[in-house]
């Protein structure tokens, strides 16, 4: 089997030391994790001066794998894992700098332990989508087989007899868990080593979120840097609404910023009604009745390939899923019936399934409300399951035209009394420029359940992909200006989760939005229509939006409307995102940056208004 890959020499000598196992299929990998028929197995190492440590717990449940990790820190993934090890152009920290040493002779210390494992799983798989992707491989120590698995799930598993023809690795993932206790001081660590012709990527740790999952998005986007193109932070869905019409809505942001929401089905109350949102001050709920909602065809949940193969002349942007799996976070399900065709999947899937953080026992069927303690009291905020893209129903595998481009932001409770930057208001119109700026800062926001991280407002940046680039700042920003430059036919709309001003309202604006651009079939308004925020970063506002016949409230449009907020607390909120956006752009105001993208900034440095960011002639570009 190895005779069909083009391996560095190095790689060729280390896998001639070992017995190499190569996955004939899903179902040969999930094999290697149990021995014989026992339905637990535990994920050890030897670590010197430490004894045997547990890293994970695996259950075989009826419906798949149950994976938990004994150390909670390594439930979610920590946004400072990524170093660079090489020494190529990077804006990221180098592994030199934090470490204060050299990679190299990590690098072959990694290798003689992965000899020493004298048993070694390699499996070929494809980074990004099975018509526009590369070939890559991962090596790792057969107890991984759940990692192994994981990734065989995310992205384009190749079984050893569609391979044909000798290949040339374009990525190489090499997994070694025990050296974030001899090495790191327990902490996750992925490191990227981008040599001439393979991008190395070292997981030094077993949960897939950075390494499996964003580090395999680390290579697609250094690929793309090289190559002129972007895999966008995104959920996609087509949209056909009662009326049969075809609507396409792209939606980015941060982590927790309502991808994969957009993609499902709205939630109802037990009587049917969609709940919009709660009062934190006054406790009243709002409510919406909606008879017919539109069927929903998704296309991508996490990330969207927008390489240049695909784009055509129809001046939207043109965009295919670049994984073959999805890694559904599910800490908003905690009780049966909340989203009945995601619990039906996943409760009786057409094959196993990949469950991690998850109270999965063994022999029974693990349910995806039951989450994992991270202490007594305290459920994980991270459960998941992934879920592969063949198992979804109405999925589109085809490329689509994009009509509509949103991007979310999780926002915290804004009042009077504690005002803060909750004063977007359910859905924003803005121009292309200004979206290209929320873009650029893209702030990761309140209350975060991916990742770990503090409190306030912190930037993910440039696309909201940036915390998985491992090149220039500069140059991303630089290809998603162009991007959005060169598809003026899709538009931009801003769209808050978890609060506007006072009422809570979790994911509902989201849906409410899709349900009302995919029947209005357009972001087109008249000029009466909207006027302008009164926060400039905002763009345009409704002045009323009518769903199925029902008005919703103005104080959900315009913040500062409602009772509980009034303007004095608003514009302190206004003044939190402009101080945030001023901050984070500085670094971007270069002699590389484009001429118009620095003068984007500057509009937005002098305070400008949906109207100036409008006037920028983004055809020079």
């Amino acid at each position: 089997m190895l005779s069909k890959f083009q391996l560095p020499a190095d790689i060729q000598q280390l896998l001639e030391k070992v017995s190499v196992i190569v996955p004939e299929s899903r179902e040969h990998l999930l094999k290697l994790i149990f021995t014989e028929e026992r339905a637990v197995a535990e994920v050890a190492y030897h670590v010197p001066g430490q004894g045997s440590i547990v890293e994970a717990t695996i259950a075989r449940c009826k419906n798949g794998i149950s994976v938990n990790y004994t150390d909670a820190y390594m439930r979610r993934r920590d946004p400072e894992c990524m170093v660079i090890a090489d020494n190529q152009e990077t804006d990221k920290t180098r592994y030199s700098a934090r470490y204060n040493t050299e990679f190299n002779p990590l690098r072959q210390e990694t290798f003689d332990w992965l000899a020493a494992q004298r048993e070694l799983i390699v499996m070929p798989f494809i980074a990004g989508n099975r018509q526009i992707g590369y070939p890559s491989l991962i090596i790792a120590p057969v107890n991984a087989a759940f990692f192994v698995a994981a990734l065989a799930d995310l992205q384009v598993f190749v079984a050893p007899d569609e391979i044909s023809e000798k290949i040339q690795p374009k990525a190489i993932i090499y997994v070694a868990p025990p050296f974030r206790h001899t090495h790191f001081s327990g902490e996750q660590v992925v490191v990227h080593n981008r040599l001439p012709d393979v991008h190395e990527l070292f997981s030094y740790n077993l949960y897939p979120g950075p390494s499996a999952k964003k580090g395999v998005y680390s290579i697609l986007l250094d690929i793309g840097e090289k190559e002129g193109w972007i895999t966008l932070h995104c959920s996609t869905v087509k949209i056909i609404t009662p009326y049969e019409h075809e609507f396409v809505i792209m939606h980015e942001g941060a982590s927790g910023g309502g991808k994969s929401e957009m993609i499902q089905e709205i939630h109802r109350e037990p009587d049917g009604r969609i709940l919009i949102g709660e009062d934190i001050v006054t406790g009243e709920r709002l409510y919406l009745e909606l008879a017919d909602t539109c069927e929903l065809y998704p296309v991508t949940d996490d990330m969207g390939l927008c390489h240049t193969h695909l784009q055509n002349d129809s001046k939207k942007l043109v965009v295919v899923d670049a994984e073959d799996g999805w890694f559904l976070r599910v800490d908003h399900l905690k009780q049966y019936g909340t989203e009945p065709h995601l619990e039906k999947l996943t409760i009786q899937p057409p094959a196993p399934l990949v469950f991690l953080n998850l109270d999965g026992q063994p022999n029974a069927t693990c349910l995806i409300w039951e989450h994992t303690m991270d202490a007594p009291g305290k459920p994980c905020p991270n459960p998941r399951v992934i879920v592969p893209r063949r198992f979804i129903p109405h999925i589109i595998s085809e490329p689509v035209e994009v009509d509509i481009r949103s991007f979310g932001v999780r926002t915290p409770p804004t009042t009077r009394e504690k005002p803060n930057y909750g004063i977007i208001g359910l859905l924003h119109i803005i121009p292309p420029s200004l979206a290209w700026l929320w873009r650029l800062v893209a702030p990761r926001g309140h209350s975060n359940p991916s990742i770990i991280s503090g409190d306030g407002l912190e930037s993910e940046g440039v696309g909201s992909y940036w915390p998985f680039a491992t090149g220039k700042m500069v140059v991303q920003a630089n290809l998603l200006l162009t991007q959005i430059a060169r598809t003026p036919r899709t538009h931009y709309t801003l769209i808050p989760n978890q609060y506007i001003g006072a009422y809570k309202v979790g994911f509902t604006p989201g849906w409410i939005a899709r349900e009302y651009l995919s029947r209005r079939g357009s972001v087109r308004f008249k000029p009466e229509h909207l006027e302008q925020a009164r926060c400039p970063l905002l763009g345009w506002t409704l002045k009323s939006l009518k769903v199925d016949g029902t008005f919703l409230p103005k104080g959900l449009l315009q913040v500062n409307e409602q009772l509980e907020v009034g303007n004095e607390a608003y514009d302190i909120g206004a003044q939190i995102l402009a101080d945030f956006f001023k901050q984070e752009l500085k670094q971007f105001q270069t002699a590389k940056l484009h001429p118009v993208a620095n003068q984007i900034i500057e509009v937005c440095i002098a305070g400008g208004t949906a109207d100036d960011y409008a006037k920028i002639d983004l055809s020079q570009v």
